[in-house]
């Protein structure tokens, strides 16, 4: 593959062009218990940019704002050169029913106060954060189409939102003529697969660039973890950290450790580590554009940055996606059987692909 963080690709099917692998800056700041420091965060995003990268993730409640200040610190000087994206929906203020959610009070308010933190006139990317199935779409994509004329948003994506309702939003954009949605961000590695049966090849049909979130599941597929941390009795379950968090999601099971073993013996064949097998796998995916890294050390970060180089053989594939299969439910399966692929109308077959 070998691609470098200056192999620009196309955000879904706009002209805005990113770096292959986001930078993920929700590590930015350590008020949720964990993350990077200010300097340290400095450290990381210089790296980052240093390397050609362009594209920076965050949103307006990671680590209680401070991802987005510090960001707004970082980037002056720099700002025209790089792609920031940003996500409203989860800005909640106690007492103030409106302060949250999809609607259009919520979404202006969250965006003036993302470009006080981020002290810039323009949000490149805005996501929808979280979908709440109460507020209409065409309030959403008005508002979202209101603040790009305003030019305070030049591009609008979605995440964490059924399939169904992104296909529709985006039918609903391009018939009015609104502001089309670009990018569709999901959890998607090894270990959580199952946007593979809609939701990509939905982005995919509908012009939406996919940016998974979580490509090495929280640290799972880069082997910190191992079998006894299956039955933690010391307390530490709930004490804060990245691991606790990772133990409450249930991501620590047998079968996720069978993968991790495959991730491993791929990795030692390919002279790699395993948190770079796990990110290049998800760069197979044509649906793929760009997985977003989390990376809190400098040395993390230099570590996932070598994915862009990994070259995976047949074989070794096969081997992932067999250790990590799910199954596409229905009616994917049906249609990829010989019911799928082959139409007899009397003497003539047409066969068909998914």
């Amino acid at each position: 593959m070998s691609l470098t963080l200056d192999t620009y690709r196309l955000l879904g099917r706009s002209g805005l062009r990113v770096s292959p692998l986001a930078l993920g800056a929700a590590t930015f700041g350590t008020e949720w218990g964990w993350g990077a420091e200010r300097d340290e965060a400095r450290r990381l995003f210089d790296l980052y940019a240093e390397r050609g990268g362009n594209f920076i993730d965050t949103a307006s409640t990671y680590t209680k704002g401070s991802s987005e200040r510090l960001l707004g610190e970082f980037t002056r000087g720099n700002r025209e050169s790089l792609v920031l994206a940003t996500k409203y929906t989860t800005l909640r203020r106690p007492g103030d029913p409106n302060s949250g959610g999809p609607h259009r009070k919520s979404l202006f308010a969250s965006v003036e106060a993302s470009l006080r933190q981020l002290h810039t006139d323009y949000i490149d990317l805005l996501y929808l954060h979280v979908w709440d199935f109460t507020t209409p779409v065409e309030e959403i994509l008005r508002g979202m189409d209101d603040l790009v004329r305003q030019g305070k948003v030049l591009y609008v994506a979605m995440s964490n939102v059924p399939a169904w309702q992104v296909s529709r939003m985006q039918a609903i954009a391009d018939l009015r003529g609104w502001s089309p949605l670009v990018a569709l961000q999901i959890e998607y590695s090894l270990i959580e697969r199952t946007g593979e049966r809609d939701l990509i090849p939905m982005a995919r049909e509908m012009g939406l660039g996919v940016m998974p979130y979580s490509p090495l599941a929280g640290g799972v597929l880069t082997g910190k973890y191992s079998r006894d941390d299956l039955t933690v009795t010391d307390g530490t379950a709930d004490d804060g950290t990245r691991r606790s968090v990772t133990l409450a999601n249930g991501t620590l099971t047998e079968r996720n450790f069978a993968l991790v073993d495959v991730v491993k013996e791929v990795a030692t064949e390919l002279g790699r580590t395993p948190a770079q097998v796990g990110l290049a796998w998800t760069l197979q995916n044509p649906g793929v554009t760009a997985p977003i890294i989390g990376a809190r050390t400098p040395a993390q970060l230099e570590d996932n940055l070598g994915a862009l180089e990994v070259d995976f053989t047949a074989s070794q594939l096969a081997r992932l996606d067999e250790a990590s299969a799910i199954g596409l439910g229905i009616p994917h399966d049906l249609l990829a059987g010989d019911f799928g692929r082959t139409v007899t109308r009397g003497d003539l077959k047409l066969e068909t692909r998914r």
